[in-house]
């Protein structure tokens, strides 16, 4: 009698489960200094974070976002970085193979918050917004630094100039549409590369 009842426990359970780790986010162990001091601050001690794929879900990420996605260099390893310029944006690189680039459409440029010790966009570059798989929302253990994580921008690398995001605006019937737009070239930015 009570294997019948654990046994469809198990078969509801399952699914369940599955699809809120797949839909809703999962707790994620954060290896490495290349998020210090926003993540794993002391050497000694290991956090572990709230990763959200439902906060990510249309691809909709904002400059200062923590954000988990598959590293560009190997594709069976997932990395965490910040997300410092998006599409449209030109930044300032560091060490990247150009000094300038303009972030492409459907991309974003993210860089660790310890600079120096990450292998991130200065290294590999935009990176697509479809290898983007969780938000970073919180700090969940250890318990001393239980905490949400803020999307800010470091001051030294906030982008020399913001590109347009698509505004969302009513339309006629009363629903709401996406504007999107069209990005102007000009003499100013020639040199500037949209890889």
């Amino acid at each position: 009698m009570r294997f019948p009842t654990f046994l469809k426990s198990l078969l509801l359970g399952v699914p369940v489960g599955v699809t809120l780790l797949d839909c809703v986010g999962y707790v994620a162990r954060v290896e490495g200094v290349s998020m210090q001091p926003a993540l794993n601050p002391d050497a000694s001690v290991t956090d572990y974070v709230f990763l959200s794929r439902w906060a990510v879900r249309n691809m909709d990420v904002q400059r200062g976002d923590i954000i988990s996605l598959i590293s560009p260099k190997d594709p069976n390893q997932k990395i965490i970085k910040r997300v410092v310029a998006l599409q449209g944006d030109v930044i300032a690189t560091l060490g990247y193979k150009l000094p300038y680039v303009k972030v492409p459409e459907g991309h974003c440029w993210v860089e660790g918050d310890h600079t120096g010790n990450s292998l991130d966009s200065n290294t590999f570059g935009p990176v697509s917004l479809g290898l983007v798989t969780a938000r970073a929302l919180q700090i969940v253990w250890p318990p001393s630094r239980w905490q949400p994580l803020p999307s800010t921008v470091p001051h030294s690398r906030i982008p020399i100039a913001m590109g347009k995001r698509p505004t969302t605006v009513p339309a006629s019937n009363g629903s709401k549409t996406a504007n999107s737009h069209a990005a102007s070239s000009s003499a100013s930015n020639s040199s500037i590369a949209t890889p």
